[in-house]
């Protein structure tokens, strides 16, 4: 490794003759003086150049040796004199953009086109800073509560986890699937672990092409056994935003400053509405889903009676829910099933499941759908399971609604939708 002192920690340095080494931001020459603004992955130094010293250019991976001073003026307080500068590496063209300048001077789609040099840029960079630190704290939070992370396939023999498309794959000659979710995985592991987590891709072959659409996103997914009924399930999520919001807090700082995040509270107890409550609040339509209208007013009046960015919504109507969703004992037609909603969006949906193998097989024959495509999944439930349930948050819809973000690919790093496939 070579041996450095990163951006943050040179104020600590004063009067020290250390090496920094990282990208060169900038460049300014002034009548006397030049600046070198060198960024690495804690933030910017500011190397004092000699007049008449050639400079680098700008992306060029260099290594400077100096002084620090301490200064005022100077990014983070202190600077860089006396340098000596190797460069380690010049770039071959510029960036599409000035990587320098305060704010983003390009559209979306040259962003994603250049993706590799263009999150350089501290403000496209810092939505996936929060979201490293979200998943940190999602993992920290589920690992403090007992839960085992587990890593399932994401190539399946069949096409039956979920009502959406699917992406289909030649598989040795043989057909296979990209898994839409890791939900049949994780059941069965509560017949092993008790208490599951993941996070890792899944794939939907949707054609939707909207600003918070993907075909490939990060799942969050949790399963855990011995519950009583959703609302376990719905308190160990509570506990998995307090501990994402909190590593954001604690490993994304300077991220969440600068995009002037405002980061939410998250309650003792996240309020509730049934579904049917909350159609009546936001205007019944006849529909058995909310719609983002209604997601929205009922955000707002989260926020304006409980003073809660978080609402869960329970109890959905069975025909909108898997087969595998719980039914609610007291409401007929109701689920044991819910959503959290997030700043006028659906962003978890989650719920307690059926677990005796009897009750898969009536739930499946009610719908008037075959045993056959789900014996994998059903053998599981032949060996005694507990009463289980989960969720699954997205995590690059996390990520934008947490940000601001107007759209979903600015929170993903390498975006897979309707029309791109690369970079």
């Amino acid at each position: 490794m070579i041996s450095r002192v990163l951006s943050a920690e040179l104020k600590e340095h004063a009067g020290q003759r250390v090496t920094i080494a990282g990208w060169v931001h900038r460049r300014r020459r002034l009548k006397s003086v030049s600046f070198l603004l060198v960024r690495d992955r804690r933030g910017v130094s500011q190397v004092v150049v000699p007049r008449g010293t050639a400079l680098p250019a700008e992306e060029s991976v260099v290594q400077v040796t100096g002084v620090v001073r301490s200064g005022t003026q100077a990014p983070g307080g202190a600077e860089l004199t006396g340098p000596s500068i190797e460069v380690l590496a010049e770039p071959t063209q510029a960036p599409p953009f000035g990587l320098y300048r305060p704010v983003v001077p390009a559209e979306l789609p040259v962003v994603l086109d250049h993706a590799p040099v263009a999150l350089r840029h501290p403000l496209l960079r810092a939505p996936l800073e929060i979201s490293a630190a979200s998943v940190a704290g999602f993992r920290a939070a589920l690992d403090g509560l007992g839960f085992t992370e587990i890593h399932t396939p994401k190539l399946v023999a069949s096409a039956t986890e979920s009502g959406a498309n699917v992406f289909a794959v030649d598989y040795f000659g043989r057909p296979a699937y990209l898994a839409q979710s890791p939900q049949f995985f994780k059941q069965a592991m509560v017949g092993v672990f008790e208490r599951v987590y993941e996070v890792g891709p899944v794939f939907r072959a949707e054609p939707h092409d909207t600003v918070r659409h993907l075909a490939q996103y990060t799942s969050l997914d949790a399963e855990l056994g011995f519950v009583g009924d959703h609302r376990d399930v719905m308190a160990v999520l509570r506990e998995a935003l307090a501990g994402m919001l909190e590593a954001v807090r604690l490993r994304a700082a300077r991220a969440v400053e600068a995009l002037d995040v405002a980061l939410p509270e998250v309650p003792a107890e996240i309020p509730a509405v049934h579904f049917t409550e909350a159609k009546r609040l936001s205007g019944e339509d006849g529909e058995p889903d909310l719609s983002p209208a209604q997601e929205r007013w009922l955000s707002e009046w989260a926020l304006r009676e409980h003073g809660s960015e978080f609402l869960f919504v329970t109890g959905y109507p069975m025909a909108k829910r898997p087969f595998y969703t719980h039914p609610d004992p007291a409401r007929p037609g109701h689920s044991n099933g819910f959503d959290l909603l997030f700043r006028g969006l659906e962003l978890v949906t989650g719920g307690q499941r059926l677990h005796r193998h009897q009750d898969y097989l009536d739930a499946l024959a009610a719908r008037g759908e075959p045993v056959e495509p789900y014996e994998g999944y059903l053998k599981a439930f032949e060996h005694g399971m507990p009463p289980h349930g989960g969720f699954a948050i997205g995590l690059e819809r996390w990520t934008a609604r947490l940000t601001g973000a107007p759209n979903i690919r600015q929170a993903a790093l390498f975006p897979r939708d309707l029309h791109r496939l690369s970079p």
